[in-house]
């Protein structure tokens, strides 16, 4: 007999099926692993490939290295320099002769004004007698200047300006100011030497952006055209993929990593090529450092600097890559 429900008025209360959710959430594991194994695939078998034609990707390589390595090191020549300028930078100081009534004290009080002016980095006043013991002890006079009776040296404050190489209109302001003050007799600066210095800092760091943009388009280009060849000699094999129904995304993974690795490797061979450069320069641009007092050193690059470089020539390889696969692989079509 057909059994009635009793109750059809009650709603049935349906429980969720465990299984069906965790057989869900185990295929988005598997997809997830299945995705995981074919990149690592594509990025192991790309590297192997390279392996297997050791001359055609060392001369590859070996040309974007020495491009990339211009273009890096050509940076490195500016940090330089820049250091070096940073040391020229304090020759550029302002020097205020002020007048022969002003007093020690006032002259202090007036060094005090300068240092709270924010485009002051340092101050130093030189009081009378400090200036005839330091040309007591230059001029070579010291016996003709005892017989004077009167110093006849002036206080002066030396002033340091902020921004001497980059600001020259702001630095000739400042000069302008300290001429109209009442306390300065005579104010003192070459500004023709920091026009010179801001003009060659300038020309070097555009000189620099320039060839890193221009070598960076070589970068781009010839990991390009390296792909495009690597198509041309696996056509067959992209055609078949295609017939088999594989997405043009899974046939320009390999070719993506292959240019991944080309830029990655490319990077690396352009650290090592300016690292070696720098420590050949180091020994002599370090005796003809101390033979100037001077405390130049050779700066390399850092840690930060190092990553930049290696991501920077990556990326121009993949973006140079996927460009031309983008266009490749659409045009290969199965007869």
């Amino acid at each position: 007999m057909k059994q009635i429900d009793k109750y059809p008025h009650k709603a049935k209360v349906v429980k969720p099926d465990v299984r069906q959710t965790q057989k869900a959430g185990g295929n988005f594991s598997d997809r997830f692993k299945a995705y995981r194994d074919q990149h690592a695939q594509a990025l192991f078998s790309s590297l192997g490939r390279l392996f297997s034609t050791p001359f055609t990707s060392t001369m590859t390589i070996g040309v974007l290295a020495i491009a990339i390595s211009l273009a890096s090191g050509f940076y490195l020549v500016v940090v330089n320099l820049q250091q070096l300028t940073a040391g020229l930078e304090a020759s550029n100081q302002i020097s205020l002769f002020l007048r022969d009534e002003i007093s020690e004290a006032h002259a202090n009080k007036y060094a005090e004004a300068i240092r709270k002016n924010p485009n002051v980095r340092d101050v130093k006043l030189i009081t009378k007698q400090q200036a005839m013991a330091e040309f007591k002890g230059f001029s070579g006079f010291g016996d003709a200047i005892d017989v004077l009776e009167k110093n006849p040296l002036p206080i002066v404050i030396q002033v340091l300006p902020k921004d001497a190489l980059v600001d020259k209109q702001g630095l000739t302001k400042l000069f302008e100011d300290f001429k109209q003050s009442t306390e300065v007799d005579f104010a003192q600066m070459d500004l023709a030497w920091v026009v010179r210095l801001q003009s060659i800092v300038s020309t070097a760091r555009l000189g620099a952006i320039l060839l890193s943009l221009l070598l960076g388009l070589a970068v781009f280009f010839i990991a390009g055209n390296t792909i495009r060849l690597e198509i041309h000699n696996r056509r067959e094999e992209v055609i078949i993929a295609k017939l088999v129904g594989a997405t043009n995304s899974f046939i320009q993974r390999p070719f993506l990593y292959t240019g991944f690795w080309i830029g990655f490797l490319s990077g690396v061979a352009a650290w090592f090529i300016v690292t070696f450069m720098m420590l050949i320069l180091r020994q002599s641009v370090e005796n003809i450092s101390g033979l100037y007092e001077g405390a130049f050193h050779l700066l390399f690059f850092s840690y930060g600097e190092t990553l930049i470089l290696l991501i920077t020539s990556t990326l121009l390889a993949v973006v140079g890559s996927w460009l031309v696969l983008h266009i490749q692989v659409k045009q290969l079509q199965p007869e």
